[in-house]
């Protein structure tokens, strides 16, 4: 007995298979998610320098993305489509990873792998946008690390301590008095 499948023109009747620039549609949302999954699992916490570089990194990929009628986008050769689909299906396999990661609370795997997936959606639009200037992680890394330790140096642990090291010298003081006794 043969099951029916649906066909993905009845699922959703925005997508046109036939349209050549589908990849650059795809990879914006499959980004878009991931990227705000990522965001909800750091948000409790304060997000280490690789967490935030990994998160601005994707956000720079997906700035300003274009519509994919815009003049921008060219159209792509075989070859080029060729490397676009190779390139999504590496990025779904991240996506996979990143989904098992997330599934284990695994927020340093989480981090790598969304750069991962945002190299292969950065790929993606260099094809798609060849004149659009996309960072790589490393020059958002250097940023983000820069800014980091600057909010790091503006913590001074010294004042967060002040009253339990002013506790501890009082008690220090108050145990090396003679102490006093009542006639």
């Amino acid at each position: 007995m043969s099951e029916e499948r649906p066909v993905i023109s009845t699922i959703r009747d925005d997508i046109d298979l036939n349209d050549q620039t589908l990849g650059l549609k795809i990879a914006a949302e499959r980004l878009s998610i991931v990227r705000y999954v990522f965001l909800v699992q750091i948000e409790d916490g304060i997000a280490s320098a690789s967490q935030r570089a990994s998160l601005e990194y994707a956000d720079a990929v997906l700035i300003g993305w274009p519509e994919t009628d815009s003049p921008e986008v060219v159209e792509l050769d075989a070859a080029k489509l060729k490397t676009v689909r190779e390139q999504m299906g590496m990025m779904e396999q991240y996506i996979r990873r990143f989904s098992a990661m997330e599934r284990k609370g695994d927020i340093d795997g989480m981090t790598d792998t969304l750069i991962r997936i945002t190299e292969r959606v950065a790929e993606v639009r260099r094809l798609y946008q060849p004149g659009f200037p996309l960072p790589t992680f490393a020059e958002i890394r250097r940023v983000v690390q820069d800014e980091w330790d600057e909010d790091m140096g503006k913590i001074d642990p010294q004042e967060a301590n002040t009253t339990a090291d002013q506790g501890k010298r009082e008690t220090d003081e108050a145990d090396s008095q003679p102490e006093v006794s009542e006639a």
